[in-house]
């Protein structure tokens, strides 16, 4: 099998990858990004983003994604589709594994993200960017005034819930079970205006045509028929984000929430490797938020392998 090697190596090609990538290549250090599929990625399956700083209108998370890795290659970064199946982060020399041959780094970075729940709700997959989203902050403000349901009762469904509450005319929250009555976060949103809870009630099915979702079907418990009802924008929280980490093992310390440990330059507990955007399992998931991981990470990677004390900046012109 063939070894390649370079001074940092990024397994992952989202906008925190893509960045530190940037950065990286801007100082003259051999940079490889190994991405199994750049069409995969929680930025990449995002429909519409308005909220980048810079990017005047809308553009899609994917024609996003296209300018980041673009503008890191164009300043000399190697691009490589891999599936990573393993990494070894012993010794001075980071190893990464995958089909296509072993890369070899000085440095690694891993910056392979979160993914929401696997789709099983039927037109769950089908409306996935077209009305379906597991990110109320990403898109809740392309639902002003328009009707949309929350389907989960975990905590992250229902601070989402709150969130849309800003924009949606209604928010129709789904419940399979009764929530705790002593949960202060459930007790305000309840007693927003603009929610409309449905306890005891399961989402069966997302309908819509060629533009996207325009209603539900649901069950309650002890009513025989599904019911109907028009939505715009289906936000599903059964199961959350999981950063994916199952090519690490134990080599890497997390922290409680699941995601890698690192301190406030972006390192990991092992030298010289670094974790940045939402395999961190931050509580802001955005694309912005990634961007800026990988540039504090690139930032302390150059210093760490050029051995500097201090952090070369693009504004110092002294």
């Amino acid at each position: 099998m063939e070894t390649y090697e370079f001074d940092v190596v990024i397994i992952g090609g989202g906008p925190a990858g893509c960045s530190c990538a940037l950065y990286t290549s801007r100082a003259d250090l051999k940079t490889v990004i190994l991405d199994k599929n750049p069409a995969v990625g929680a930025l990449a399956i995002t429909h519409k983003i308005a909220n980048y700083p810079g990017v005047a209108g809308d553009i899609s998370g994917s024609a996003l994604l296209d300018e980041m890795r673009e503008q890191a290659i164009s300043f000399g970064t190697t691009y490589q589709r891999a599936q990573v199946f393993g990494i070894d982060v012993e010794g001075s020399s980071k190893k990464v594994y995958t089909p296509e041959g072993t890369f070899v780094g000085r440095s690694l970075v891993l910056a392979t993200g979160a993914m929401g729940r696997t789709s099983s709700l039927k037109g769950e997959s089908e409306f996935l960017g077209r009305g379906v989203s597991y990110c109320a902050t990403c898109d809740g403000a392309f639902y002003r005034q328009k009707e949309v349901a929350v389907y989960g009762l975990n905590p992250e469904a229902v601070e989402e819930a709150q969130f849309l509450t800003k924009f949606a005319s209604t928010v129709h929250w789904l419940t399979n079970k009764e929530p705790q009555e002593e949960d202060d976060h459930v007790q305000v949103l309840l007693s927003q205006p603009n929610v409309k809870h449905w306890n005891f009630t399961r989402l069966t099915s997302i309908e819509g045509n060629e533009s996207g979702v325009t209603s539900i079907l649901m069950k309650t418990r002890g009513e025989s028929e599904t019911t109907s009802l028009p939505v715009e924008g289906v936000f599903v929280y059964q199961s959350g984000s999981r950063p994916i980490t199952d090519y690490i093992g134990n080599q890497i310390a997390y922290s409680e929430n699941g995601g890698v440990k690192v301190d406030e330059m972006m390192a990991t507990n092992v030298d010289g490797v670094w974790a940045i955007g939402d395999i961190r399992n931050t509580p802001f998931q955005q694309a912005v938020v990634a961007a800026a991981d990988g540039c504090i990470a690139a930032m302390a990677i150059d210093r760490f392998l050029n051995q500097r004390k201090g952090i070369k900046r693009d504004w110092d012109h002294s």
